[in-house]
C-alpha cells in the first residue's frame, strides 16, 4: 500500500489519535482566535455599533458558505472512502470535479450575495449607523467568496491527503497575515469596518492559493485529475454533508434569532453582546470541531478498510477525551467571563455588564457541544449523511429556534442567555440515543 497512507496505519493510541488531531484542533482554534482579533480590533478602534455589524452580517456570511462546507465535508469522506478501497484514480478525479463545483458555487453565491444584500440589511430596521457597517462589511467581504470557499475544501483536503502539518501553516500564516492587515488598514489607513473585511479576506485567501499550487503536484496522495462527471458523486457528496450544510444555514438562522431577539428585549448593545459571548463560545467549540475534523479522515478509511477493531479504539477515545474536554472547558470559561468581557469593551459599558451574566449561563452549553460536534461528524465521515443532518438540524435549529422563542417569554432576557445551553442538552440526549442505536451496524 502506497507509504503515503503511513499515518493511517499507525497503531489506535491515544498518543497517535491526538498526534494526527493535534494539526486541526490547533487550525480551528487559532482561525477562531484570528476571527476573534478581528471583533478586538473593531470593537476597541471603531466601536460597538461596528462589532454589532459584523454579527448581524453573520448569517447572510452563513448562507453563502453552506453549500461549500456540504461539498466539502461530505466529499471528503466519499474521496477517502474511495482511497480507503484502493480507488486512487477514481478518488482523485471526484476530488477534481468537488473543486469545481465549489467554484462555481462560490461565482453563484457572490452574485446572490450582491443583488440581495441591500434589501436583507433593510429588513432589520436598524439604526443608519450600524446598517452603513453592514454594508460596508459585508460589501467587501463578498469579493473574496470563492477563495473563502476554495480555503474552506483545501483546509480538509489537506488534512485528508496527510498534510495536515502544512494545513497548519496555511492557517497560521492567513491568521497572521489578518491580525497584521486588521491593524495597517483600520489603524493606519484608516478603513474603518471595510478595512476588517478586506483583512479577513486576504488571509483566508491564502490557504486558497497554497492549495491550487500543492494539488497540482502529482506527487501529492490527493492531486487534480481530468474530471470525470459523475452524478451520483456530487449527489452522493451532498446527501452525505446534509448536517454541515443544515448547522450552516441553521447557524445563519439562529444567529438571526439571537439577534432578532436581542434587538426587542434590550437593543443594539444586546447585539454587541451576545456577539462577545459568541466568540468565546466558538473559541472553545473550535476545540471540538478541530478535534473532529482531525479524525474523520481516519474514521472514513478504518470504514472503508473494514477495520472495525481500530474504529472502535477510535471513537471510545475520542469520546473520553471529549466528555473531559468539555467539562474542563465549561469551568474555565465562567472562571475567566470578566477578563473575556473586558477585552472587547470597558467595564464601565452596559455592554460589559450584559456580556458577563451572559457568558456565565451560556458557558454551560460547553458541557454538551463536544459530543454533538463530534457525533454529527462521526455519522457524516461513516458515509451516513441522513443521520447527521438530523442531529445537526434538531441541535442547531429545532432545539435553538424553540428555547430562544419559548424560554424569553417565561424568563425574559435571562432566557436567551438559557436558549444555547438547553438547545444543547437536548442535543447530547439525541446524539447519545444515536449513537448507541448504531455501534453494532458501524462496530464502533
Amino acid at each position: 500500500m502506497d507509504s503515503k497512507l503511513s499515518s493511517y496505519q499507525l497503531p489506535v493510541t491515544g498518543r497517535n489519535i491526538l498526534r494526527f488531531a493535534l494539526p486541526t484542533i490547533v487550525m480551528t482554534v487559532f482561525n477562531t482566535f484570528y476571527t476573534m482579533v478581528d471583533g478586538l480590533f473593531v470593537s476597541n478602534l471603531i466601536g460597538t455599533d461596528a462589532l454589532s455589524a459584523i454579527n448581524l452580517t453573520a448569517p447572510a456570511i452563513g448562507l453563502i458558505t453552506a453549500v461549500s462546507g456540504m461539498l466539502a465535508t461530505g466529499g471528503s469522506a466519499v474521496v477517502m472512502k474511495k482511497l480507503g478501497e484502493g480507488r486512487a484514480r477514481e478518488a482523485r478525479q471526484d476530488f477534481t470535479l468537488l473543486i469545481l463545483t465549489n467554484a462555481l458555487v462560490g461565482a453563484v453565491m457572490m452574485a446572490l450575495g450582491y443583488a440581495f444584500m441591500d434589501d436583507l440589511l433593510w429588513a432589520m430596521d436598524l439604526s443608519p449607523g450600524v446598517l452603513a457597517y453592514c454594508q460596508g462589511y459585508l460589501s467587501r467581504y463578498l469579493l473574496f467568496t470563492i477563495p473563502i470557499l476554495l480555503m474552506y475544501n483545501f483546509s480538509l483536503y489537506l488534512i485528508a491527503a496527510d498534510k495536515s502539518a502544512l494545513s497548519l501553516k496555511c492557517t497560521l500564516a492567513g491568521g497572521v497575515t489578518n491580525i497584521l492587515l486588521d491593524y495597517v488598514l483600520i489603524a493606519l489607513l484608516d478603513l474603518s469596518i471595510q478595512g476588517a473585511a478586506l483583512a479577513t479576506g486576504i488571509g483566508y485567501s491564502i490557504t486558497a492559493v497554497v492549495g491550487l499550487l500543492v494539488f497540482r503536484r502529482e506527487s501529492s496522495l490527493l492531486h487534480f485529475e481530468r474530471p470525470v462527471f459523475r452524478g451520483g458523486v456530487l449527489l452522493h457528496a451532498s446527501a452525505n454533508g446534509l448536517s454541515e450544510l443544515a448547522t450552516s444555514l441553521v447557524s445563519g438562522i439562529t444567529t438571526l434569532l439571537f439577534n432578532l431577539a436581542m434587538l426587542r428585549y434590550i437593543g443594539e448593545d444586546g447585539v454587541a453582546a451576545i456577539t462577545i459571548i459568541m466568540y468565546v463560545l466558538m473559541f472553545v467549540s473550535a476545540l471540538f470541531i478541530g478535534y473532529s475534523y482531525g479524525v474523520a479522515p481516519m474514521i472514513s478509511y478504518f470504514h472503508g478498510e473494514g477495520n472495525r477493531e481500530k474504529l472502535q479504539k477510535l471513537v471510545r477515545f475520542s469520546l473520553r477525551f471529549i466528555l473531559t474536554a468539555s467539562a474542563a472547558c465549561a469551568l474555565l470559561s465562567i472562571l475567566s467571563t470578566p477578563v473575556l468581557a473586558a477585552v472587547f469593551t470597558r467595564p464601565d459599558s452596559p455592554v460589559y455588564a450584559l456580556a458577563v451574566t451572559g457568558n456565565r449561563l451560556c458557558s454551560l452549553s460547553l458541557l454538551f457541544v463536544g459530543l454533538n460536534v463530534f457525533a454529527s461528524g462521526m455519522f457524516t465521515a461513516l458515509s451516513n449523511g441522513v443521520v447527521s443532518a438530523v442531529l445537526a438540524f434538531s441541535r442547531s435549529f429545532l432545539f435553538t429556534a424553540a428555547c430562544i422563542t419559548l424560554l424569553p417569554l417565561l424568563l425574559d432576557v435571562t432566557g436567551i442567555w438559557l436558549a444555547t445551553p438547553m438547545a444543547e442538552l437536548m442535543g447530547a440526549a439525541m446524539a447519545a440515543a444515536l449513537l448507541l442505536r448504531y455501534r453494532k451496524r458501524y462496530g464502533y
